[in-house]
């Protein structure tokens, strides 16, 4: 798995007119209210996409339902579809490229569990924090409505979809996101609901 260094941005739900790139000043939030900077030196109020640091405690707060985290890519070949289904899903159309040909896909494709894997990997890096993920309730639903093929660049994307405080547990909330994964073409080869523990910033506040 090779993996992108592409930037690692938030996007909040507004047209493709308003999107503004920006860079953060101080500590990362995100509060519709919060003053930046632009790259040009103007100073701003939070937009649609925001540049990040490679790594940001992310807490409770920071998920707002609605944020969408693109958290990069990857590129996936023949010989680690292959190595990975001899180990962990030897169907034919994951291990042998001849039999494959002659199968349901018209051809070798990835095993849905390497793509989970791999998402699941870059998810960690860019939309969870290991000061604050307590880890996940579950997964909901995870489909796979397109095959990923040798040689496919895939995009990783996390969206919050509720987020609320733990009754129990004042001290951590509990987030509901979707995962998204497309090709170079656009095509969603995989999308997953999860249900996540996160620790707050704030124990004692309501959320």
């Amino acid at each position: 798995m090779s993996a992108g260094k592409s930037g690692f941005s938030v996007t909040f739900p507004l047209s493709k007119s308003q999107i503004t790139p920006f860079v953060w000043v101080g500590s990362p939030s995100v509060s519709g209210t919060d003053v930046l900077l632009t790259r040009s030196g103007r100073v701003a109020i939070l937009a649609s996409v925001t540049d990040l640091p490679e790594h940001t405690a992310w807490y409770f707060e920071d998920y707002v339902p609605g944020l969408t985290v693109d958290c990069g890519n990857f590129s996936i070949s023949e010989a680690e579809i292959i190595a990975f289904a001899k180990e962990y899903d030897p169907q034919p159309f994951h291990v042998d490229p001849v039999a494959a040909a002659d199968g349901p896909f018209g051809g070798l494709i990835a095993s849905g569990w390497q793509t989970t894997s791999l998402m699941m990997r870059l998810l960690v890096e860019h939309f969870l924090s290991p000061e604050t993920s307590l880890g996940a309730a579950g997964v909901d639903e995870i489909r796979w409505p397109s095959p990923v093929r040798p040689g496919d660049t895939l995009r990783v994307r996390g969206t919050v979809l509720e987020a609320r405080r733990s009754k129990s547990k004042p001290d951590r909330g509990i987030v509901r996101s979707i995962a998204e994964v497309t090709n170079q073409r656009g095509e969603t080869v995989m999308r997953a609901t999860a249900i996540n523990f996160v620790l707050a910033r704030n124990p004692a506040s309501e959320g």
